[in-house]
């Protein structure tokens, strides 16, 4: 089995790591377009692999598509970062020029490949990638929700004191201020959240999720790389070993909850085939509210896409 890595920045690099570490791949394959740096680090990964005792091979490659080819899973985490006072909407005309570009090239060398978007705008360079792609909606899909909901996971976690392992949450919605937090859907060991955590102290945690990566940008001057890495990653695994894992993902909706046309976060099952199954959550009025107001902000990125001339 081979995973392809487009985009050997931090979260590329990151993606490559945790995948190498995981050993549940022969090969995975880390490209980008500057001369020596997929090379670099997939050697220095490769060179880990005595001490942390895995045998999945690293490859680097400079713009080589044919490297990747016949990769069961591609991720793309092309583009330039965000950077400190630019919203993701800023980033869409050049990130949506790279995603059509990458996703033609992937798609020529690995017809069959699953493709996870990391790119940003997430939800519309999921949606490029897919216009770009012509393939069915269950091969393409963005990461998004697991990066979110790990935030939200975390967070509850400091509050409680308890371990990030004993959290379950739902979260469904654009990647960004707008994405749909669900306490009602968030448990600890099983204890409905509510029961652990005031009302308010809640709230003010759903909103540092909400803005849990402009909160890194300020601290970094870039965006995050480790858990969205970590996350994409993730996300390969569960394809990779058809582990029918439940996760929130960006994926196109054709009348789930009501929307059609819209590439949005929503609770699905990930296994070899990718995206096997879209949950239709009973929503309640509220929540219902939040989501459409969520999808109405996506639509209007994915407008700007819709106007750009780029040749599919």
């Amino acid at each position: 089995m081979k995973v392809s890595v487009i985009g050997a920045g931090n979260v590329g690099a990151t993606a490559a790591n945790v995948l190498a570490h995981g050993d549940f791949c022969n090969e995975v394959v880390l490209l980008d377009i500057k001369e020596g740096l997929s090379e670099g680090k997939a050697l220095d990964m490769w060179e880990t692999s005595p001490i942390n005792m895995y045998s999945t091979r690293t490859t680097g490659v400079t713009n080589n598509y044919k490297a990747t080819a016949k990769s069961e899973v591609v991720i793309i985490t092309s583009g330039i970062p965000r950077k400190p006072g630019m919203s993701r909407d800023d980033l869409i005309a050049t990130n949506a020029g790279i995603v059509h570009q990458v996703t033609k090239k992937v798609i020529k060398a690995s017809p069959k490949a699953k493709i996870i978007v990391v790119s940003n705008p997430l939800d519309v360079m999921t949606y490029c990638a897919f216009k770009t792609a012509k393939v069915d909606r269950s091969r393409v899909m963005g990461m998004a929700g697991i990066l979110d909901i790990s935030r939200y996971k975390s967070f509850i976690a400091l509050e409680v004191g308890c371990s990030p392992k004993e959290v379950q949450a739902v979260l469904m919605g654009g990647h960004g201020d707008t994405m749909v937090p669900l306490p009602r859907y968030t448990t600890v060991a099983g204890i409905p959240v509510t029961e652990l955590i005031e009302k308010d102290k809640l709230k003010a945690i759903i909103e540092r999720t909400k803005k849990g990566g402009g909160e890194l940008v300020k601290l970094m001057g870039t965006s995050a790389w480790y858990a969205p890495g970590a996350a994409a990653a993730q996300m390969a695994e569960a394809i990779i070993k058809d582990e029918k894992r439940i996760f929130p993902c960006c994926v196109r909706l054709n009348g789930e909850y009501g929307m059609k046309n819209i590439f949005l976060g929503v609770p699905v099952m990930l296994g070899r085939n990718g995206v096997e199954k879209i949950y239709e959550l009973d929503l309640r009025a509220g929540e219902k509210k939040l989501l459409k107001k969520s999808a109405d902000a996506v639509k209007n990125v994915m407008k700007v896409l819709d106007k750009m001339e780029l040749k599919y």
